[in-house]
């Protein structure tokens, strides 16, 4: 397992709107500051990816139904922005004054279903998280080996709170090119008792430690390189890390 990691934010990607090719503009802010090397982990956030494939939404273009209007009165929020909460939800796990947290169709559970309005151009309008962020990942780790030449690792990364923690981190909501969840079950620890539960989330402990390095707000930097890491494993997807509803203790 990795002994030392170091991780580099380049300040270089500029704004982005909707069909900007996000792996050049990634690939050039990299290659100005922090040359990729073999091996090393792109972690973008999710803002950036949704930005580049159109997924800003117009609130005034957004007519809430029924279901809506009813669930704003209860949280206290926009029913246009509960409206795409909505379709972008499988269902509403709890809601209350200023509170909505569902099930996102990407089986992700998550407070709003990811949908912002931070860092915007327009007050206005809110964006959605990418349709597939596994896929975007893949095709952003194929392009991005191609141009450096090598295999190069990416997470897409998003913050979420978490039960019974104050506080934000980022964790993986997309990955291609890195083992997502390392599975050490039948392992042994040094005193020789096997390990029965061990699996360590390494998609989310990559996008956690660069978070500390892009930020959250105005100084964010949507992009950072992480170097040094390795793990055992075959190369997986942000959704090995969705826990399946049937073994969800806490529905």
């Amino acid at each position: 397992m990795t002994a030392q990691l170091a991780i580099f934010a380049p300040k270089l990607i500029g704004e982005i709107a909707a069909g900007d090719d996000l792996a050049a503009k990634i690939g050039d802010a990299l290659v100005c500051e922090c040359p990729p090397a073999v091996g090393d982990v792109v972690v973008v956030a999710q803002k950036i990816v949704s930005k580049a494939e159109g997924r800003k939404v117009a609130l005034a273009a957004v007519e809430p139904s029924c279901d809506a209007v009813a669930l704003a009165k209860r949280t206290g929020k926009d029913p246009r922005l509960v409206e795409l909460v909505l379709r972008e939800s499988a269902s509403v796990m709890r809601a209350k004054p200023g509170v909505l947290i569902v099930r996102h169709r990407l089986g992700l559970v998550m407070a709003n279903a990811g949908i912002d309005q931070s860092n915007l151009d327009a007050a206005d309008h809110a964006l959605l998280l990418p349709v597939d962020p596994d896929g975007s990942a893949a095709r952003l780790a194929a392009t991005l080996s191609e141009r450096f030449g090598g295999a190069l690792g990416v997470v897409i990364s998003d913050s979420f709170g978490r039960a019974w923690r104050h506080g934000s981190v980022n964790v993986a909501i997309g990955a291609a090119g890195i083992p997502t969840l390392w599975d050490r079950r039948g392992e042994y620890d040094r005193n020789g008792r096997m390990l029965i539960a061990t699996e360590v989330a390494v998609a989310d402990a990559l996008a956690a430690a660069a978070g500390l390095v892009m930020g959250e707000g105005a100084e964010g930097c949507p992009v950072a390189l992480v170097r040094g890491f390795a793990a055992p494993g075959v190369p997986g997807c942000a959704g090995d890390l969705i826990r399946p509803s049937q073994t969800d203790l806490f529905p």
